[in-house]
């Protein structure tokens, strides 16, 4: 029987919620990034507009699709979680990250490797080089989500112990600092600081996770709602009388981006978002004690990655079958019929997607069996080669996201021999492990 909500034994229950928010954010990351790309075919080139970019309303939308907080939320609340019930069983910080680290590296390794193949055949084919930089970034720059993630990680063990003696005080810090940070880049420009911000923003949106697991944020109704109204107040003054666009993610061509990196007034609106969330919890819960939606919940929820992973690959093919084919015209964006396209679009991306998520599916599985990295311990010579290789991998993706997987029609061939390196070291890490224990096995 599935204990009450608020039971955090380890072990014990699990939060159907975070479940849900985890597919829903996903379908709408992979809507949003589809809707927001539009195909040009002009004079035998493949190109593509940024919608955004073109028509200043849609930018209200993204208050819809800007969904990235939510991952971040419900990855504090699932890696509180999963510390915690590690730790009870005396496993040590080292074989934890080494366990949820592999399971995002195994199927990201899998996308990289494929993406490095295609791009390789089509240098080889002669495909036009800027063509080919614009099509490997477009399917590189949702990975920025996977360094950020993994750093957050790999600090997990240290802000869960911060969590537990200054609770609250720990996200508020962060976003006091985030705020700073943005505040100098805004006013003076300094190069390369604004980065720290990815950390520090997304960083507090996964302290409020490790608040939402212990019940600090849903002890009472109230606390919920004071944190959405807190979050959309800031917001609006952000939006209204500051200097921040309306749009919560990144228009090519805006004089300030609230995703690259994240602003305040993106901080402001996942603290809004998460408050919001919180408190529809007890109402969606109880929904989701029905059987059937709990069963179609889980079975999407082992899809995360995959969907997170691939889901620009149908963009590529559909725009090289339907466009120059003529099966989709190029038509204004923004006219009728545009808007008429893009149901279509969406539909075929869907029927061209579905069976590619199916036929992938086993790639989430590219990781060490559960049991192997859950309990137990590394040895302490494995420990610099897993912090290393976390390193060299969050590092090496971030590269691959912010240039794509074809700069100027080439491969990254040091980035890519940095994340092989990354991925090399992880492996050997993971098979260093105590031998057993010879006085165990004479007495059995």
């Amino acid at each position: 029987m599935e204990r009450p909500h608020g039971d955090r034994r380890p072990g014990r229950s699990r939060n159907r919620y975070v479940d849900l928010l985890r597919v829903i954010a996903v379908v709408l990351v992979v809507l949003g990034h589809w809707l927001a790309t539009s195909i040009t075919y002009h004079g035998g080139r493949l190109g593509g507009q940024d919608v955004m970019a073109r028509l200043p309303w849609t930018e209200w939308l993204s208050l819809v699709f800007q969904v990235m907080p939510v991952f971040f939320l419900a990855g504090g609340f699932a890696n509180a979680a999963s510390w915690t019930s590690h730790r009870a069983r005396g496993g040590g910080w080292a074989c934890w990250l080494y366990g949820r680290a592999v399971r995002l590296v195994g199927p990201t390794t899998a996308y990289v490797l494929v993406s490095v193949a295609v791009v390789a055949v089509c240098r080889a084919a002669g495909v036009d080089g800027a063509v080919l930089d614009r099509a490997g970034w477009a399917v590189a720059l949702h990975l920025w989500f996977l360094p950020v993630y993994l750093g957050l990680l790999a600090a997990t063990p240290g802000l869960h112990a911060a969590h537990r003696r200054w609770g609250l005080g720990v996200p508020a810090v962060l976003a006091v600092g985030a705020a700073g940070v943005n505040t100098t880049v805004l006013s003076f420009h300094p190069p390369v600081l604004g980065w720290a911000d990815y950390l520090l923003v997304w960083g507090a949106i996964h302290q409020l996770g490790f608040a939402w697991h212990d019940g600090a944020l849903t002890r009472t109704r109230r606390r919920p709602l004071a944190l959405a109204a807190m979050g959309i107040t800031v917001l609006a003054g952000l939006v209204w009388l500051g200097p921040f666009p309306v749009s919560m993610v990144g228009v090519p061509g805006a004089p300030i981006k609230n995703s690259v990196p994240p602003s305040t007034a993106l901080l402001a609106f996942a603290i809004g978002q998460a408050g919001l969330l919180l408190a529809a919890e007890p109402a969606v819960t109880r929904l989701l004690r029905r059987p059937r939606l709990w069963r179609a919940v889980t079975r999407a929820n082992r899809m995360v990655m995959t969907l997170y992973l691939w889901h620009m690959a149908p963009v590529i093919l559909a725009a090289v079958a339907l466009y120059p084919t003529g099966l989709l015209p190029s038509v204004p964006i923004g006219s009728p019929a545009w808007l008429r396209q893009r149901l279509i679009w969406v539909v075929t991306l869907t029927v061209v997607f579905v069976p590619i998520a199916l036929a992938l599916r086993p790639a989430e599985r590219l990781t060490p069996a559960r049991r192997r990295t859950d309990i137990g311990s590394l040895r302490r010579e494995a420990w610099p080669l897993l912090t290393t290789g976390v390193a060299a991998v969050a590092v090496a993706l971030a590269q691959v996201a912010a240039h794509g997987f074809a700069p100027s029609g080439r491969l990254p061939l040091p980035v890519l021999a940095a994340y092989a390196a990354g991925v090399l070291l992880l492996i050997a890490a993971g098979g260093m492990r105590p031998g057993p224990d010879r006085t165990t096995q004479r007495s059995r």
